[in-house]
């Protein structure tokens, strides 16, 4: 019924072995009540699969939200519910079920047995459902829970109001990336993390095992074998180095992959990995030791038809190709975490992200808070780990008072430590903007956008060795800038109406004509390019989503502006920046 029944969701951990269930489901689903809590165990699950009670069919990937999804109920909705009847055969496997994503809180029955809990409405889970699975016919059942006004629960930009506002847009429930059956032998690959090498020209594979076989890994390079690796005898856990015969850097706009093949006993399991490897020297962002100005624009993930999930696989890909098309080499991935297929797109074209979490609505000043967010943003750095596009990680955005209270900063130390310790090859930003406690890189956010004092501010890191920020003026204390590389993570978001069916929201609302429109971008992104000590800056948006019309596209990806407008921003983002040169 639609793409999502085509492509594995996640190409970076394949089996040939697989079942995809998307497509239609029975539903049934519950508006939102007053002082809803979440169930503490199996037994709200039970009891609505006791009432079976299926008035709906569900298009799964999409959320109920979403026309793609044939309903599009836009209210709130705390609980929503999914049957569907598979044909399993087990032929002496282990048998999974895999949930791209679900939002928030997910309990899975298998032929009316509890099979797995899942919290969080970002990552990626799976249960091992082989014990309550049958030759035949099977009946999976799943229920998810979401309360978006909850302090505990992170929503991103999804609206805690009825109806979406400022920079706050249509809600995602239940489930919103794809579904399927994996089989594995008995012996299986659990996990593995690849240390690509691009000084050293080799890679290094760290894989957890479940059971003991022999391991062994193969490299390829379009379709040439350049390297391989076998371990005798294995258990729980194998490192393996692989030297390779023929070097092919990964490079921002070239995205030269290597297909990797990892084998434990009778598993194969099917990768790829980019040899890249980056690093902060003083302030440059160094891409396999080349100084790299990044050329970022923000991408939020919504999408007109389908909210958190692309139409289609070629609607994943046409946005990355969209921002390549005016000269960005990036993306800031924003308050959302994007699906993998995403990604694969990202590593096969080269194009450089920041992975973020959709922090937002959380009460980040509580210390309770501490738990909640290390489980949830954890799952996100392990699963995506490997994709080399992802040059650096920024859990938090904007961390102000939350309803009068100050930041707990305990939490985004925390945070920072254990992004580190997780992944120690990468930069982590702890809040994106404000307010920073311990961060590799200071980034800012400023929409300022009268381009002189703009770029008079941003010249004092330079002349003087200060960045000024408006949060610094305005809250004394909360914040200090130590001498970090910098790079201005959101600016511009110049308004441009286009969708009368939405009271527009946006910045810089004074712009009135394609030029005064050519000459603002320009002039803020030349006064960033043109700065010896910034690294890199992230553009305010790509598309328009819903009222907040300020992307250079709207929100169906299609034009805004004249071909004129377009040739400039091209022009402009492709600039030599001044941090790329090499001295003389």
């Amino acid at each position: 019924m639609n793409m999502y029944n085509k492509e594995h969701h996640n190409p970076q951990f394949e089996r040939k072995n697989w079942v995809n269930l998307n497509g239609e489901w029975d539903f049934g689903y519950k508006k939102a009540n007053i002082g809803f809590k979440f169930s503490e165990n199996e037994s709200r699950a039970l009891k609505i699969y006791a009432e079976n009670n299926y008035a709906y069919k569900i298009n799964v990937p999409f959320c109920i939200e979403s026309i793609l999804s044939a309903i599009g109920c836009t209210d709130f909705v705390n609980l929503v519910w999914y049957r569907k009847k598979v044909v399993i055969h087990k032929n002496d496997c282990r048998v999974f079920l895999h949930i791209g994503a679900a939002d928030y809180l997910t309990t899975v029955l298998v032929n009316s047995k509890p099979a797995g809990r899942h919290k969080g409405g970002y990552t990626s889970f799976s249960f091992d459902i082989t014990d309550y699975a049958v030759d035949g016919e099977n009946e999976i059942f799943i229920l998810c829970e979401d309360n978006v006004k909850s302090p505990f629960v992170m929503r991103g930009k999804q609206s805690e109001r009825r109806e979406s506002h400022d920079c706050d847009y249509t809600r995602t429930t239940g489930i919103w990336q794809s579904v399927w059956i994996e089989y594995t032998p008995q012996n299986y690959v659990e996990n593995f993390k690849i240390y690509p090498d691009s000084e050293n020209a080799c890679v290094a594979i760290s894989a957890v095992l479940k059971g003991r076989d022999d391991f062994s890994c193969e490299v390829f390079y379009d379709g040439r074998l350049v390297g391989s690796a076998e371990k005798k005898n294995c258990i729980s856990n194998v490192f393996a180095e692989i030297s390779l015969a023929e070097t092919h850097f990964w490079k921002v706009g070239n995205g030269r992959l290597y297909e990797l093949k990892i084998k434990f006993g009778k598993d194969e399991v099917f990768s790829y990995f980019g040899l890249r490897n980056v690093a902060l020297d003083g302030y440059k962002f160094l891409i396999n030791g080349k100084s790299v100005f990044q050329r970022l624009v923000l991408d939020q993930g919504f999408y007109k038809d389908g909210i958190y999930t692309a139409k289609d696989d070629e609607e994943l890909r046409r946005d990355i190709e969209l921002s390549m098309s005016l000269g960005f080499n990036g993306a800031r991935l924003h308050q959302k975490v994007f699906e993998p297929r995403f990604l694969y797109w990202c590593d096969k074209l080269g194009y450089i992200v920041w992975g973020e979490y959709a922090s937002w609505g959380f009460d980040h000043s509580n210390p309770k808070s501490v738990d909640i967010f290390l489980s949830e943003w954890g799952e996100a750095v392990e699963r995506d780990f490997n994709h080399p596009s992802i040059i650096g990680w920024c859990p938090l955005n904007e961390t102000w008072n939350y309803r009068g209270r100050k930041q707990y900063d305990a939490l985004l130390s925390s945070v920072y430590d254990y992004t580190k310790a997780l992944d120690p090859t990468r930069p982590c930003i702890d809040t994106s903007g404000n307010f920073h406690v311990k961060t590799d890189i200071y980034d800012v956010h400023d929409y300022n956008y009268d381009v002189n004092f703009f770029k008079r501010n941003f010249d004092r890191l330079v002349t003087e060795n200060v960045l000024y920020e408006h949060v610094l003026k305005d809250n004394p204390g909360r914040q200090k800038y130590s001498g970090q590389p910098v790079f201005v993570s959101e600016y511009g978001g110049i308004k441009w109406e286009t969708d009368k069916e939405h009271k527009a929201w946006g910045y810089g609302v004074d712009v009135r004509t394609e030029e005064e429109f050519i000459r603002r971008y320009c002039g803020l992104t030349d006064a960033l390019m043109q700065n010896e000590k910034m690294f890199g800056f992230c553009y305010t948006q790509l598309y328009d989503i819903e009222q907040e019309q300020n992307g250079l596209f709207n929100y169906k990806r299609e034009k805004k502006f004249s071909d004129r407008v377009y040739d400039e921003i091209r022009k402009t983002n492709s600039k030599i920046a001044v941090i790329e040169k090499s001295p003389d």
